[in-house]
């Protein structure tokens, strides 16, 4: 049976680097992408010297052709893919309020957080579907979750950003549609919170680890054909859209 692979988009630091970590311990063939073609490579390096079979591959989410490239690639070397974790995002500022917030940067955000994953996904679709049972997690955030946000009794309620909040519960409806239609081809969607993690994305003020935040989007990625499809979930927990 040939090693199961993975592509991990914004995988160079942070929660994206320790989700190529944990799945090249697991035993699979990680593409680890990345924006800057140089820093993907030295976090690959990194991973290689533990012992990970890591390649870098460059990739910016945002720019088509590095999409049409990257999948082009992962088609010539390897013929499949069976794993794809959208994982790069921005946050556009977490500053201001709705009102005031610049219809640009939301643009941006929306342009990153919610049509890139759409353009990605579709470009991997043949190399998932080559697959036989593919897994595709959406890195989303309890601050998409809809029902969190209208809670006043919610930790979330009080994060009253637009662009980013709302790109979120955008890739909610992303992960939802394509659930729906990719579920007869043998390919499960599933988003996942990683929660308030620490990393240079809100300057460290994160209360939880790396580590904690890549094992939940590693176990929706390692899920078996019996796993679950079209959901939401903090660690292993269901989040209410």
């Amino acid at each position: 049976m040939s090693r199961r692979s993975v592509l991990i988009t914004g995988a160079n630091r942070s929660i994206g680097f320790e989700t190529a970590r944990q799945l090249g311990r697991m035993g699979y063939r990680v593409w680890l992408g990345s924006r800057d073609g140089a820093r993907g490579e030295a976090a690959a390096r990194d991973l290689a010297s533990e012992g990970c079979n890591v390649r870098g591959i460059a990739l910016d989410v945002t720019d088509r052709a590095s999409v049409r490239a990257a999948a082009d690639l992962v088609m010539r070397e390897d013929g499949k893919l069976d794993v794809l974790v959208n994982n790069a995002g921005i946050s556009g500022g977490m500053e201001g309020t709705p009102s005031a917030q610049s219809i640009d940067v939301v643009r941006e955000v929306y342009e990153t957080n919610v049509l890139a994953p759409i353009a990605v996904t579709q470009a991997f679709l043949p190399l998932l579907k080559a697959s036989g049972h593919a897994n595709v997690v959406m890195v989303s955030s309890g601050l998409g979750s809809l029902g969190w946000l209208s809670d006043p009794s919610n930790p979330h309620y009080g994060v009253n950003n637009l662009g980013y909040n709302s790109s979120k519960s955008a890739l909610n409806a992303v992960t939802v549609a394509f659930a729906k239609e990719l579920a007869a081809s043998g390919i499960k969607v599933n988003a996942a919170d990683p929660g308030y993690t620490a990393t240079d994305f809100n300057n460290h003020t994160g209360y939880r680890t790396v580590e904690q935040a890549a094992a939940g989007i590693v176990w929706l990625a390692d899920q078996d054909a019996s796993g679950p499809t079209g959901g939401f979930f903090f660690d292993r927990t269901p989040v209410p859209w």
